[in-house]
Order: structure tokens, then sequence, then C-alpha cells
């Protein structure tokens, strides 16, 4: 997505999976999934840069492209500014600056506009859930977790040593966060909202302070995780809303 962004998205010969938007992106070959992929797939598009995801790959996946003798780009986005800056790099790679400034202006212009909006509200405790079983959520260093600073929230598990926790029902009912957002890819994230439903000593259940947001709209470090900003900071703005101390 940010390579398109960056105005040059017609120069992708290879993808992994899931690699869906924008419509275009969904004709790239694939070389394999976010599991892992085929170095002899790569060479054979015989790639001038590589674009790779930090976290989203194992350290050795990636060395082991570096070892081939290709050229990486490791992109791990921590804040929301951070995004501009991927599309920015991208660019100059790329020689797509003049294109990728449209974008980047546009979207720094949408970041400050939440910023001055929900920034400087009343804080709300935010449980973000990644994933089920095992339960799992983000520290303060993912940047989900700006994206919650940013709608005037803040994250209950920030002080996590490792980006992406697993953690226990126990840990969550002892921080007893004023409200929830789940991340499941199916059936609108009902299946987790439910499950959380039986647990009436939450704040977050008992206020019935309970949300979704699709996935790709926070977990891809692109433009697009504004449309997902957006989401959340109008659902804390619910919460405090219908706050009554």
């Amino acid at each position: 997505e940010n390579i398109f962004s960056a105005g040059a998205g017609n120069l992708i010969v290879g993808a992994v999976d899931y690699s869906d938007y924008p419509e275009k992106a969904k004709k790239i070959p694939r070389v394999g999934s976010m599991q892992g992929f085929s170095a002899e797939a790569v060479l054979a598009l015989k790639p001038d840069l590589i674009i790779a995801w930090g976290t989203g790959y194992s350290a050795s996946f990636i060395q082991q492209l570096i070892d081939l003798g290709l050229t990486v780009y490791i992109d791990e986005p921590k804040v929301l500014e951070d995004v501009a800056k991927s599309i920015q790099d991208i660019a100059t790679m790329t020689g797509t600056k003049n294109t990728a400034k449209i974008s980047i202006d546009i979207y720094l212009q949408k970041l400050d506009a939440l910023k001055r909006r929900y920034s400087e509200l009343e804080k709300i405790g935010v449980f973000y859930q990644v994933w089920d079983k095992p339960l799992r959520t983000i520290n303060g260093d993912h940047i989900i977790s700006d994206v919650i600073n940013l709608c005037g929230g803040y994250n209950s598990f920030a002080d996590a040593i490792v980006i992406a926790p697993k953690i226990s029902i126990e840990s969550v009912l002892a921080r007893n966060p004023a409200s929830i957002v789940t991340s499941n890819t199916g059936s609108a994230g009902s299946d987790w909202l439910v499950e959380w439903s039986h647990w009436r000593s939450l704040r977050a259940v008992n206020d019935n302070n309970l949300f979704f947001i699709p996935p790709d709209l926070l977990q891809r470090h692109t433009v697009r995780i504004l449309q997902g900003a957006e989401i959340l900071c109008n659902q804390l703005e619910s919460v405090r809303t219908n706050y009554n101390p």
C-alpha cells in the first residue's frame, strides 16, 4: 500500500499474500505469505529493491534475503508520523517524490486535524485485542498504541515488554479497561465481543464499551490507518459522552 501511495505501484514485481490493496495489488505475482516465502521465487523476479516489514517477518527471513546479496529496506513505523516517512523513503528510492508528496501532504494534514481535535481530551483506558487464542495485545511501542494516544486514550498494556505480548484474562480483569477494541477478521468482530460480554465485572463490559475496527484499517501501517484512527476516536468519544462517574 505504501509503495502505491509513493506512486511506485507499477514497479512492484512480486508480493506476499494479503497484499491486496489497492485493487491493482491483487494482480501482482505472489512469492509467499506472511508466514514465509520462497527465496527462489524472489530471485527469479530479479528485484532491485525489497521492502520488508520488520516485525512482520522473523529476522532470519529478512537476513536470508540480505545474505543473498539483495538490497532490503526494512520498514517499521512506530508512530503515525513514520507512515509518511516510509512513503517518503520509498519515493526517494524509486524516483517518485513528486507523486508521493500529494499522498504525504494529505496524510499529515489529516493527522494534524485529528491531533488537534482529540489528543487533549480525557484519557480513556483501552484494551486492544489482536488475537483470541492465545489472547494477545500490543505494547506502547506499537503504532496502534500511538493511535490510541492520538484519540485521547491510553493503552492498558503499554508497559508490556514485548511488542505483541500474550496475556491472560486475569491480567485484563486486573487492569479493568474502560473500553475493549477487537480486530477479529470475521463477523465484524462479533465472536470476540460476545466472549467478553460474559465478564460483567469489567468496566468496558458493564458500560457496553465493546468495539470493533476492521484490522486492515489499524494493523496495516499505511495511510488507511487514519481511517481506523477516526473510528477509534469516535468510539472513545462515545465512552466519554456516556460515562457516569
